[in-house]
């Protein structure tokens, strides 16, 4: 594996291993550092090897047990054992290719029974299976396996573009559920919100009422006290003509409202009233009909 070197010194570099030989055949190592070299002895400096960590990358290309062609990117590293680089240097004439030869026959095994998603997930257990079959094999001429990397896992275009769309899809099917949860949640609010508001609303109109209530009883009692003879009925007739002429008033005032014919007259006034007693009387009949 290489020239033999027929001198009678010699250096091997730091991180290198020298093969001496005698009369063509091993002698022994030599290690980094000066060296001398007997060549009437026969000796000679056959090589020198690297021990530093070399990288291989090899590219397979294989089928998936779900019959999708991969191709898949391996970076192999490395290197010469010190204490058998004899083996290194006489038994192999192209390591690499003895490497890339076993690394080719381990995935073959291995890949065609996963399946895509399998691979994605266990390429760990594929590259493990690699190191354990490279060590046991390449151990025995002189050469120790550090690292098996898996790079890279790159499926047929097609697929590629397939298994992005389901990506693209199943994300937006998700954002549609958080939408419509937002959506029934702003419906939720606003539903509370009105039931709320009209709550509030319908507190105001019974404190209204209430207070309307109280002031007309306030006034018919004032008005009854301070002018003798005068009847309730009679109060609550003047009442009710003076709230019908601020009511007509309010519709004048107001630029928005449109024409609006409404009956008028004295006489009028006193049939709504009429009405109005009427309707109360008829509800309390009926009320204690009812009872």
């Amino acid at each position: 594996m290489g020239n033999a070197y027929c001198v009678m010194c010699g250096c091997v570099d730091q991180a290198s291993i020298g093969v001496v030989e005698k009369w063509g055949r091993f002698d022994r190592l030599a290690e980094p550092g000066f060296q001398f070299f007997n060549p009437f002895a026969g000796e000679c400096l056959a090589g020198i090897l690297s021990t530093r960590i070399n990288s291989l990358d090899v590219k397979i290309e294989t089928k998936t047990k779900d019959n999708v062609f991969v191709q898949l990117h391996c970076s192999i590293q490395y290197r010469v054992i010190k204490q058998n680089a004899d083996d290194a240097f006489y038994e192999l004439q192209n390591p690499q290719e003895q490497i890339q030869s076993y690394v080719f026959d381990v995935v073959r095994a291995h890949v065609p029974k996963m399946t895509l998603d399998e691979l994605f997930e266990q390429k760990s257990d594929v590259a493990q299976a690699v190191l354990e079959e490279l060590e046991k094999v390449m151990g025995a001429y002189g050469y120790n396996i550090e690292h098996i990397l898996m790079v890279d896992i790159i499926p047929d275009a097609s697929v590629r573009k397939a298994m992005n769309e389901i990506n693209a899809a199943q994300r937006m099917q998700l954002a549609n559920v958080y939408r419509g949860e937002a959506e029934k949640i702003l419906l939720v609010k606003k539903a509370e919100a009105e039931a709320e508001a009209k709550y509030l609303g319908g507190v105001g109109v019974a404190r209204q009422r209430q207070a309307i209530t109280d002031g007309l009883r306030e006034n018919i009692l004032n008005f009854s006290n301070k002018v003798e003879g005068t009847s309730s009925k009679e109060v609550m007739d003047l009442i009710m003509i003076t709230q019908y002429f601020d009511t007509i008033k309010d519709l004048g005032n107001n630029s928005k409202n449109t024409t609006v014919f409404i009956p008028h007259g004295p006489g009028h006034v006193r049939d709504i009233g009429d009405q109005i007693r009427n309707g109360m009387m008829e509800a309390t009949s009926a009320q204690v009909s009812v009872e």
